[in-house]
């Protein structure tokens, strides 16, 4: 049932990226795909390396929701934590995904508290119209309400801690 999927993620004024992943789980409500190695710049956040070239990177999309989750790794597989993505939902079709990316990224590490990233990234984007004042507004009530979730105690979501690299893994091979 696993197939490949080509993942293209718009950012508005920058070019788009595009990600070749296997879909390992297929749900109306989640979408999990396994990416076997992050081919680009290495990650830092707080001045620590969270995820390096020849990393593999688990990602749940949420079809409905304005963001998607991945669990970050180091090449060794180390795990890092999760990354989120604000973005517009998720756009289908069989093989061919893409998402727009709308500027905000929360950083949850293995362990310590979530760190909101990019938000002077997101106003200039708005400044610059390259968000409108709507998708403005609801990227901040989508940070709301994962804000709510953090508070709670109910992020990073379930399902993100469940699938672990090598259960996707195991997810792939079937």
């Amino acid at each position: 049932m696993t197939r490949k999927i080509r993942y293209a993620y718009r950012r508005p004024g920058k070019p788009t990226t595009v990600y070749d992943q296997w879909l390992v789980l297929d749900r109306p409500d989640l979408k999990v795909m396994l990416l076997d190695a992050y081919g680009g710049d290495p990650l830092t956040v707080g001045g620590g390396t969270v995820l390096e070239r020849g990393s593999p990177i688990v990602w749940f999309v949420f079809p409905e929701k304005w963001h998607d989750v991945g669990r970050f790794h180091l090449a060794d597989g180390t795990f890092t934590g999760w990354y989120a993505n604000l973005a517009t939902p998720i756009e289908m079709t069989e093989a061919d995904w893409s998402a727009g990316d709308l500027y905000l990224d929360l950083w949850t590490p293995a362990r310590g508290p979530s760190v909101w990233l990019d938000e002077d990234e997101f106003e200039a984007a708005f400044k610059a119209k390259r968000l409108d004042a709507a998708t403005r507004r609801r990227a901040l009530n989508e940070r709301a309400i994962i804000d709510l979730m953090v508070a709670s105690g109910d992020w990073p979501p379930p399902v993100t801690r469940d699938i672990d690299l090598a259960q996707a893994q195991r997810l792939l091979q079937g």
